[in-house]
């Protein structure tokens, strides 16, 4: 723990919702979801006008719709973000050595490390500026809770949105944190929640109250103590830069414990795509799958499996997960899963493709027929009448075969080029069709045309950037 606020914690405000709203000007001011567009698909972000109507991230599409039916539905558009958190990262990395990236939207800096601050004033004006060359920078509004540990932190920065600064004093975290619900701590989510409500426990006080020896009852020897320091306002975790990094993962926990076999692997499936997603955007690839499984009893079940080398492929993680739920037994309910890859390296062992070939030709021994399975983010290439989608989805597709012709897909908010008309976004297509918006950035909204799907004129396009240049 600090005796000055020097860690920052940004968190950029609906950031993919907020990407698509500044580089289309149609869509400002009005409620936009970016997530998987088929049947199974889930909410990424939503912008604050569509939160407004109960939208919000990891929510099923199909509710997404019901809400905000009168939304703009998007597909997302990865290296688009990518871009752009890359200029993010640029402007901490001027604050300071000691960046942790959590996603590409999010991360914690060490202003002490970087000499820009060693009290509540100097922080304070840190992150006004960082604030302010964030906006220059990428047109974009961030958030930024500043204080004496991570944990704190990024509280504050989740009540500094939107586009705000909030600075908590080292040595408050407990008043500040005795009435709020358990929930705001690390590692307690729904599940977990729930769990301490029934035992009587709703807020942070009642949490020190209990005592360590309680929680640790409750929810085993590492979890709860951890918990009781965090209610203390205990946490005394640097910040890591990113090449100290060891493994990237991604997790979800369940408001209600998964019992359907099929749903979690599902699940597992659409973890390894996320957590692909943040290692390729690191940069780095791994060698080693780790599955983890939290059961109704809160017992936690690890699982690895280590490839012959590192991969960032999204098939061959996807299949090594898996692989490894086969192992665990789930009859009783999941409430969290995750999904890891360790052992990471700059760069991919290119026969590992043909060592997925080779495990699901295996599996496949014996077999009467084969059954495709399809991830979440590959429905959304599949989409329906209504929202006139044939596109492919942003975070993986499914390669023709070499002797096919290539058919061309729009997917709804990918950028096209066209011959006569320049520049502009697909909102859908359909039955031969495809409508696109006409508009940059920096214009004024622009005019809607359709045309036909194959019209030689109309080709993908490269995203813009949101601040015009010269």
């Amino acid at each position: 723990m600090r005796a000055a606020p020097t860690i920052l914690h940004l968190d950029m405000d609906a950031f993919f919702a907020a990407a698509e709203q500044a580089s289309k000007p149609s869509l400002r001011g009005k409620p936009v979801v970016v997530g998987g567009l088929g049947p199974r698909g889930v909410v990424a972000t939503a912008s604050y006008e569509a939160r407004r109507f109960g939208v919000h991230s990891a929510m099923p599409m199909g509710q997404a719709r019901r809400l905000a039916p009168n939304a703009a539905y998007l597909v997302p558009r990865f290296s688009f973000y990518r871009s752009i958190s890359e200029q993010v990262m640029e402007l901490l990395g001027r604050l300071s050595p000691l960046v942790e990236p959590l996603s590409l939207d999010e991360a914690f800096v060490d202003l002490d490390a970087g000499g820009v601050a060693d009290d509540s004033a100097s922080a304070r004006a840190a992150g006004e500026r960082l604030r302010a060359d964030i906006l220059a920078t990428t047109g974009l509004t961030g958030s930024v809770g500043l204080a004496g540990s991570k944990m704190i932190a990024k509280i504050a920065s989740e009540e500094a949105k939107p586009d705000g600064l909030v600075l908590i004093e080292p040595g408050t975290e407990r008043e500040l944190l005795a009435p709020r619900s358990v929930r705001i701590l690390p590692g307690v989510g729904p599940a977990t929640g729930e769990h301490l409500r029934r035992a009587g426990m709703t807020t942070v006080s009642d949490l020190v109250e209990a005592g360590e020896d309680e929680l640790v009852r409750l929810l085993g020897r590492a979890h709860g103590a951890s918990l009781y320091l965090m209610a203390q306002g205990y946490d005394d975790r640097p910040v890591v830069a990113e090449r100290d990094a060891k493994s990237v993962s991604v997790e979800d926990t369940f408001d209600v414990d998964l019992h359907d076999r099929v749903r979690i692997r599902f699940e597992v499936e659409r973890l390894a795509e996320r957590c692909v997603g943040r290692l390729r955007a690191s940069g780095h690839s791994g060698r080693t799958i780790v599955l983890k499984v939290r059961r109704f009893d809160f017992s936690t079940l690890t699982r690895s499996e280590t490839l012959r080398g590192p991969t960032d492929d999204p098939g061959v993680v996807r299949e090594a997960a898996g692989r490894l739920l086969e192992a665990v037994d789930t009859t009783g309910g999941v409430r969290l899963l995750g999904v890891g890859v360790s052992g990471l390296a700059d760069y991919t062992q290119e026969d590992l493709f043909a060592q997925a070939e080779a495990d699901a030709a295996h599996a496949a021994e014996g077999a009467v027929g084969a059954v495709a399975t399809v991830s979440a983010s590959e429905e959304g290439a599949e989409g329906d009448a209504g929202a006139a989608v044939t596109g492919a989805s942003a975070v993986a597709s499914v390669e023709p075969e070499a002797h096919e012709p290539v058919e061309r897909r729009w997917a709804p908010g990918h950028d096209v080029r066209h011959a006569v008309y320049g520049a502009g976004w697909v909102q859908g297509s359909g039955v031969g069709r495809v409508t696109v918006r006409f508009e940059e950035p920096w214009s004024e909204p622009g005019r809607v045309r359709t045309f036909a799907v194959d019209d030689p004129e109309l080709e993908p396009g490269e995203a813009l950037p949101l601040v015009r240049r010269g």
